[in-house]
């Protein structure tokens, strides 16, 4: 599906739906097409029927040719759209159109229940259109005394089994995943999605001195998905040429602090095409993109465990103030989802 956005479509007459459908694959039949052809398969005519479709219709010429154009051939009367495509190439032209052709366009008020839940469901696709940058999701496990790495020895396992699962379901969903140096030299992590045929995500180690061991676990499964390693300007040349001839990509980026890294990185990242970036990295990489407010959205899973020890220090000033989105259990965890922007 990436970089296109989820987008669903029905038609309805009076109170019947008479044809739905929705946007499948990337390059397959946009959603307004996909309901209208199923509404011809029951057969039923479209014509004076209204059309609620969760993303503005398009009506310019891309893999599959304009939705404007099959709604007026359709001759749908009335068109309701829950939310704008914020693109360059589609803001506004599609309801202008369908205007221009006598068809009756409602778009949903900013606030309405409806509209903001299309809105949030596209969160990547809107970011990348605005600002060219990967929608950013932070994914934590903590125990109940604030700790977020068991003590040497014993299970690296803080969040329970179905938490675990459901991260797997989150990196299918995105299109990177992201962890510091420190985290592969401490775990050598596959960083894959392991449930059933996920797409696989591109793997991204922030590593600033080109550290990457050539016989990590990432190189060595190349073949299952790609690697970029994100470096500074002090990493040795030599490094950086081995990683190349390994096969991983490389993205040299400026900055005096880890913080001042991020923006360019992302940036770096949303040239290539990605809209979704899962943060797992360590304390250091979260907090690296915390300072820089490049945190999207959270989702921290709260074990029932007291793992004990000093209490690490959290700094406060600056802090950013999220919107809480959700709070539900999980196995034997409670996951927290907050949401701190809003494209």
């Amino acid at each position: 599906m990436s970089p296109n956005p989820l987008v669903g479509a029905v038609v309805v007459r009076g109170e019947e739906v008479i044809g739905e459908g929705f946007h499948a694959e990337l390059g397959g039949l946009h959603a307004e097409r996909a309901a209208l052809a199923d509404a011809a398969r029951r057969g039923e005519d479209a014509g004076g029927a209204t059309m609620y479709v969760t993303l503005e219709p398009c009506a310019h010429q891309g893999r599959q040719p304009p939705c404007s154009d099959a709604v007026i051939e359709a001759d749908i009367a009335r068109v309701v759209i829950a939310s704008d495509d914020p693109t360059t190439k589609a803001a506004g032209k599609g309801p202008e159109q369908l205007r221009a052709a006598g068809i009756e366009v409602v778009t949903l008020e900013r606030e309405d229940a409806i509209a903001l839940e299309a809105r949030l469901q596209n969160q990547p696709f809107r970011k990348h259109s605005r600002s060219g940058e990967p929608w950013v999701l932070l994914k934590t496990a903590m125990s109940l005394d604030g700790r977020t790495t068991t003590p040497a020895g014993s299970s690296p396992w803080i969040s329970g089994e179905r938490s675990r699962e459901l991260v797997h379901v989150w990196r299918g969903e995105c299109d990177a995943i992201a962890v510091g140096i420190g985290t592969v030299l401490a775990d050598d992590p596959l960083l894959t999605a392991r449930l059933g045929e996920a797409r696989q995500p591109v793997r991204v180690v922030f590593d600033s001195h080109a550290r990457l061991p050539l016989d990590c676990r990432l190189l060595a499964t190349l073949d299952e998905a790609p690697v970029t390693v994100v470096h500074g300007p002090e990493a040795d040349p030599g490094r950086v040429e081995a990683l190349l001839r390994a096969g991983a990509e490389t993205i040299a980026v400026g900055g005096a602090t880890p913080a001042e890294r991020v923006r360019p990185a992302l940036v770096e990242l949303g040239r290539r095409g990605l809209t979704s970036l899962l943060l797992e990295g360590g304390a250091t990489l979260a907090g690296a993109f915390a300072a820089a407010e490049m945190v999207d959205e959270a989702r921290v899973f709260v074990a029932p465990l007291l793992l004990g020890g000093p209490m690490p220090e959290v700094p406060v000033a600056g802090a950013a103030q999220g919107a809480l989105v959700e709070a539900r259990t999980v196995g034997e965890d409670t996951l927290i989802r907050t949401r701190f922007k809003e494209w």
